[in-house]
């Protein structure tokens, strides 16, 4: 019966991870279909940003109540399912607690830690489905999040509400029947655990063979929980659990409010002032196309980004221009670019290849209106806790429709004709430029 149940774990965990690994291989791919961007080479800024704004939560600290509560969370998790390791390893060698003898009083020290945050776990993500479903704070009751949205939210925080509660009561049944010195039980006696220690009085009315059973139940359900969670998550939105780290160590070092340039415009700003530098015949390069129309023009951190999405809506309640009633929101704009993305995804998966869809992410997905609120103040940036750049696609896909479909409202077409023919955005000619001055001076 033994090796029936070691048969049947080895079979699970290979399972779960050839899941995994071929949905992790697709998004790679998914986000490589952008094109290349020059970014942070340094490795120390890149490890100081993965340890401070992924690990640490730096960002979230501006409401430091919410994040002390994100971080128990978010680190929690982490740190308890190292505790994993050793369920994959009885599981696969049919033992029980192989850790416990080797590692003697460390042993009984990391499980009780692993206790308490498993509690923290479980009370704070009970405190976030208040705070998202009866109190209904405003960025979680967004239209941005109807739907499927929504319900993924509320499905995370009660899967791991879910495997904490396993895991203590798994330890609970554990300890009890040490305590009977109840079969293979009784070889590693570690004593009570903080946490799990309060059950007692509720479970140990049971049969030792019920308790048994129950510890059983707990560890299979709570591993195969595990399994199920990791596959779960390349379908969420906590996938920024896996992709904040690398997304926080290729974070941009700009200054936020620094946009990047296009060298073709800047040499065609020189040549009109110096027409002698311009190039003729066969020197002059073809014009490479001017912004991002679909997410195959975006730069693959863009994509990343789109992937890295907490849809925590932080950005969207600091927008001005949402908060004055606009259209645009920048979380349903990362949003719309991951689900483009994955639309595209899945037609190379059908296909081999991409076949035309007949859509784009500008349009279908992603309106003019909404791109047009933009005033790119940067607050997005700013306030997004990983480090993305919702005004980054804004911006690409604002230049997509300017310089190569010339669609803007008229006021800025005034705008850029002043700047084209006068290198100003007033109406006035070079020459004239100072004139004002010397009025001032005749007034005077």
């Amino acid at each position: 019966m033994q090796y029936i149940q070691q048969i049947l774990f080895v079979a699970i965990a290979f399972a779960a991870i050839y899941l995994f690994s071929k949905k992790a291989v697709e998004i790679k791919r998914n986000i490589f279909l952008g094109h290349e961007e020059d970014l942070n080479t340094n490795s120390a800024l890149g490890w100081k940003n993965v340890l401070l704004l992924s690990f640490g939560q730096k960002k979230m600290f501006k409401n430091p109540l919410v994040a002390v509560m994100h971080f128990f969370v978010y680190a929690g998790f982490i740190i308890i399912n190292i505790e994993i390791l050793e369920i994959i390893l009885d599981g696969v060698l049919g033992t029980h607690r192989i850790f416990a003898a080797p590692l003697g009083e460390l042993y009984v020290w990391l499980i009780n830690a692993f206790e308490i945050l498993a509690f923290s776990v479980l009370v704070f993500c009970a405190v976030f489905l208040i705070r998202r479903n009866i109190i209904k704070l405003k960025r979680f009751a967004s239209k941005d999040l109807n739907g499927w949205p929504r319900s993924d939210a509320n499905y995370i925080l009660i899967t791991e509400i879910i495997l904490m509660s396993l895991f203590l009561k798994m330890n609970a049944c554990d300890t009890l029947l040490q305590a009977r010195g109840f079969g293979h039980y009784a070889e590693h006696i570690t004593g009570n655990f903080t946490i799990s220690s309060f059950l007692h009085p509720i479970l140990q009315n049971f049969s030792s063979e019920t308790l048994v059973a129950s510890e059983r139940i707990c560890w299979w359900l709570h591993i195969l929980g595990i399994f199920a969670f990791a596959n779960y998550l390349p379908y969420s939105k906590h996938l920024h659990i896996i992709l904040a780290f690398p997304n926080a160590y290729f974070a941009r070092t700009e200054p936020q409010g620094k946009m990047e340039n296009m060298p073709e415009i800047q040499k065609e700003v020189l040549y009109s002032i110096q027409s002698e530098l311009a190039p003729t015949g066969d020197a002059a390069a073809p014009v490479k196309k001017f912004g991002a129309k679909d997410v195959f023009d975006l730069s693959w951190k863009n994509l990343l980004d789109a992937y890295s999405c907490t849809e925590c809506g932080r950005c969207t309640a600091a927008c001005p221009a949402n908060i004055t009633g606009k259209l645009l929101s920048p979380r349903s704009i990362m949003m719309k670019t991951r689900d483009r993305l994955e639309e595209v995804g899945r037609n190379i998966n059908s296909n081999k290849t991409f076949t035309e869809d007949n859509k784009t992410l500008l349009r279908d997905y992603i309106s003019e209106e909404e791109l047009r609120a933009c005033t790119t103040c940067n607050a997005c940036v700013e306030e997004c806790p990983v480090s993305i750049s919702p005004l980054d696609i804004i911006i690409q896909l604002r230049r997509y429709l300017i310089m190569e479909e010339s669609s803007a409202p008229q006021e800025w077409n005034s705008t850029f004709s002043n700047m084209e023919n006068n290198f100003a955005p007033w109406k006035f000619s070079p020459d004239e430029r100072d004139k004002w001055a010397e009025e001032m001076i005749n007034v005077e």
